[in-house]
């Protein structure tokens, strides 16, 4: 799979989610959001860039800490992202908020344009996430801070989705994946440099930072229902895999993970999940 065709059914399923995206009842991208920007803590009149920004999840939280003398800037390569960003910036009424299609591996900004640089559960869709990535350091102010989340990965399961929801899933059913789409060539290909904290802290400092940190933290994902949460999970990262399974294989993955998941309730309860969420954190030099 070619780059160019990898970027485009990425902004494709995400536009095609944008209406519902994280607004299905779902708690999980809403609080890592604001989790993230509480570690990038940004000041008073910071200027904000947020990569591959969904609906939001950062960058209202970061307009907050930053404050009308600020300037947010989120960018997604999915316009119909932006276009929903934008409608909620409206009514907040966050004129220091600006949205932008673009893509995140090729930010289009002059130098030491911002303070913070972030980027929640999107550098994982990065091609080359790494080459990108050294592209962002010279955007940043001197002394500029890098803050991003991805998935606590493990080395078999489904690149854009934590291992505690993989693990519901059959390895019989992926092997219908087409080639490209299997779990093994994705991790490979995209984000093998992020499974071990000491791979990514040398990554990070060829991509030109330094005082690198990778902190694990849980983030508690709450969903009314099993259902409600293979409903929710078409609107992120795992509409890429409903996308390339066969409708009977769809159909089993649908009814296996329902069933799995409402055991894991208490009673009548919500389905609650300790889900582990990796923080990593660097600056620039002064």
């Amino acid at each position: 799979m070619d780059t160019s065709t990898y970027k485009s059914e990425v902004a494709a399923a995400f536009n095609s989610a944008a209406a519902t995206y994280d607004r299905l009842g779902v708690e999980f991208f809403t609080p890592m959001g604001r989790r993230l920007v509480e570690r990038a803590a940004p000041a008073v009149g910071d200027r904000v860039l947020d990569v591959g920004c969904g609906r939001g999840a950062c960058v209202f939280p970061a307009a907050e800490r930053v404050g009308p003398e600020g300037r947010v800037v989120g960018i997604d390569v999915a316009e119909a992202m932006i276009e929903e960003a934008t409608k909620e910036a409206a009514l907040r009424d966050a004129a220091m908020v600006e949205l932008r299609v673009m893509d995140g591996e090729h930010p289009d900004f002059a130098p030491h344009s911002f303070d913070v640089v972030l980027g929640s559960y999107s550098v994982i869709f990065l091609p080359d996430a790494p080459t990108a990535l050294a592209r962002y350091a010279p955007l940043l102010s001197p002394g500029g801070r890098l803050a991003f989340t991805s998935p606590v990965f493990s080395d078999d399961t489904f690149p854009f989705l934590p291992p505690v929801f993989t693990e519901l899933i059959p390895r019989e059913l992926l092997l219908d994946l087409p080639p490209q789409w299997q779990p093994e060539q994705l991790q490979q290909r995209f984000n093998s440099w992020l499974a071990d904290p000491r791979d990514l802290t040398r990554t990070l400092e060829r991509c030109g930072f330094q005082e690198v940190t990778v902190v694990d933290e849980p983030v508690t994902l709450v969903a009314e229902s099993g259902l409600a949460w293979v409903d929710w999970s078409h609107t992120q990262g795992m509409r890429l895999l409903w996308n390339h399974l066969a409708p009977d294989k769809r159909q089993q993955l649908r009814e296996r993970l329902i069933t799995s998941l409402d055991a894991m309730r208490d009673g009548d309860g919500p389905l609650t999940i300790e889900t582990p969420v990796r923080y990593v954190t660097a600056t620039v030099g002064n």
